[in-house]
């Protein structure tokens, strides 16, 4: 028996020493063709706007291009499985969304990933600010303005989200705990259908991320009512922040980073999340980002693990107080 435990041990040694020689040797060949970023929503929202400030200084670091690949569709799960179920040979990687992977499991009745066991984080982006924006033919200019205005217009007003259990939407129910705001909720499959609605007058208000509606507010095309950050932006250093707006203490903002397959061999990891890092930090992304109200990250694949873990934890008292449900 001590024999047979013996070989066995010395079988399982050399298949780990040959898994680990094949992982290195992946990694030092890593990349040799290029990578495919998939979005898991519309052009035009926060997730295909950061992934596209970083995706071609993050392929010239690596010598190979990141294309950006948009695969909308059940509020940014349809994309995610397909990264959930690609090779783990980091040529497939997700832009993940806070509202896909922490809240989506708690609002869906199933969802088709496991966010902690199917997927090896890389790196945070950065925080991206929300802000309300509203169309111009909307009669209000504040918060509390536009809180009266919904209590007073029949039907209240509708207001626009990345999707059912997306953080915009879930910032959106709080403000309406928070306020008695009569807001009714308007789900699209992501951002950027919803910002070209409130910008066509089709849709009266938006919660989105700030990346997205910055250029419209800059060009007079959506007001602006308020950021959901602590402190205002100094990209748009006259929009009050919500607690200054009459709701003491509320803050939200969403997350997007990059997160490859489960099972990606760690050196394929590491080198992305050190060139990821580099891109983020770099005097030209870093002010792109901050202009679109998206503070650079770019923390270790440990560091980013724990927040997604603690997120999933916060996120689920939340939904349960809101009552946020799929159908």
């Amino acid at each position: 028996m001590n024999a047979m435990k013996l070989q066995f041990a010395r079988l399982l040694t050399a298949a780990l020493t040959v898994g680990a020689f094949a992982a290195t040797a992946m990694a030092q060949d890593y990349p040799n063709k290029p990578i495919r970023l998939i979005v898991p929503f519309t052009p035009g929202g926060v997730t295909d706007t950061g992934a596209r400030v970083v995706a071609d200084k993050l392929g010239a670091r690596l010598g190979q291009r990141v294309v950006v690949d948009n695969r909308p569709g059940a509020s940014g799960n349809s994309g995610t499985q397909m990264v959930a179920a690609a090779a783990p040979d980091g040529y497939t990687l997700l832009l993940g969304f806070d509202g896909t992977l922490v809240i989506n499991p708690h609002v869906y009745a199933k969802v088709p990933f496991d966010t902690m066991k199917d997927f090896a984080p890389v790196s945070k982006i950065g925080d991206a600010v929300l802000i309300i924006v509203v169309h111009p033919s909307v009669p209000a200019k504040t918060l509390p303005e536009l809180v009266a205005y919904s209590r007073t217009n029949p039907g209240g007003v509708s207001y626009g989200s990345a999707g059912t259990g997306s953080t915009p939407h879930l910032a959106g129910e709080l403000l309406k705990i928070r306020t008695g705001a009569n807001f009714v909720h308007v789900p699209y499959k992501g951002g950027g259908q919803s910002l070209t609605d409130v910008v066509g007058g089709q849709l009266p208000m938006l919660y989105t991320a700030v990346a997205g509606a910055y250029p419209f507010v800059q060009k007079g095309q959506i007001r602006a009512i308020a950021v959901s950050s602590a402190q205002r932006l100094a990209s748009l250093p006259d929009v009050p922040t919500v607690a200054e707006s009459g709701v003491p203490g509320f803050e939200s903002s969403s997350w997007i980073g990059i997160l490859a397959p489960a099972k990606t061999p760690q050196p394929i990891v590491d080198r992305l999340q050190r060139e990821l890092h580099a891109v983020v930090h770099s005097p030209e992304v870093k002010e792109r980002l901050a202009s679109l109200g998206i503070s650079a990250s770019g923390n270790t694949p440990v560091e980013f693990a724990k927040e997604i873990q603690a997120d999933l934890k916060k996120y689920a008292e939340i939904v349960k107080t809101a009552n946020v449900k799929v159908d």
